[in-house]
């Protein structure tokens, strides 16, 4: 074989060795002789001459990342351990690789810090129930952080709040105790709407005398209906006093 084919095969394998292909969603950082070239390469087919040529390959897509339980202590000095989720990803390549050793990595650990640091600052309450509120803070505080290597992060949630369980204890009696509140509440509700009920129908039988019989005879209806072998017949207390004032005078007498 001839030298010149050995060369152009050479050639031809270089070639073919240099070619990359990169997705849709991956962009190539390419250093040239260690300088950073300006531009971003892909999605396509570039070429990478090496060893001139290094590229970086960067991924384009949104990163879940779970960010792993941390002890945190509240503001009103309850220990909890806390455990959120982050959404981010690559806006610039570019400073991606060259602000920052591992956006990845730098991304985690800023979130475990950030998140000891907001949590630590509300109460337990806010934390179980301003939770909302506590993800935008925190997206906020990360997102500004994260600029400068060219990440976003789009959104930050708490997953999950475990509690000691002498709190868990302590709440439950917490929502117990408010619970007979509200029942103790209504209760007495119901019995003041009753009693003004009740009050305006002692006026209209103090008005119309004769509307207390026929409430003995609907009462009595009413007993007999249910088959009863022993009716209570009402005493009316007018007849008990007007007896008490008959024997008063009787002893005056």
């Amino acid at each position: 074989m001839s030298p010149l084919l050995i060369f152009g095969a050479i050639v031809l394998v270089y070639l073919l060795s240099s070619i990359k292909i990169l997705n849709e969603y991956e962009r190539g950082v390419i250093f040239r002789l260690g300088k950073l070239l300006p531009r971003p390469k892909g999605p396509g087919i570039i070429l990478v001459f090496a060893p001139i040529d290094r590229m970086v390959r960067v991924g384009l897509r949104t990163i879940v990342m779970d960010v792993p339980p941390q002890d945190v202590i509240t503001r009103d000095n309850v220990s909890v351990k806390v455990n959120a989720v982050v959404y981010f990803r690559v806006m610039d390549p570019l400073k991606a690789i060259v602000e920052v050793e591992s956006y990845n990595y730098a991304t985690s650990q800023l979130a475990q810090t950030t998140l000891r640091s907001v949590l630590g600052e509300v109460e337990l309450d806010d934390l179980l129930s301003a939770r909302e509120r506590l993800n935008q803070q925190l997206q906020l505080i990360l997102d500004t952080h994260t600029d400068p290597w060219g990440i976003k992060v789009s959104a930050v949630a708490v997953k999950h709040v475990d509690l000691p369980d002498n709190m868990q204890r302590a709440m439950a009696r917490q929502a117990e105790a408010e619970r007979e509140k509200r029942a103790k509440i209504i209760h007495a509700e119901g019995e003041y709407q009753a009693s003004a009920q009740l009050s305006k129908a002692a006026g209209v039988i103090a008005a119309e005398p004769v509307t207390i019989t026929l409430r003995y005879l609907q009462t009595l209806t009413e007993i007999a209906a249910e088959k009863n072998s022993t009716i209570i017949f009402p005493l009316p207390i007018e007849l008990l006093h007007l007896l008490k004032l008959k024997d008063v005078k009787e002893s005056e007498a």
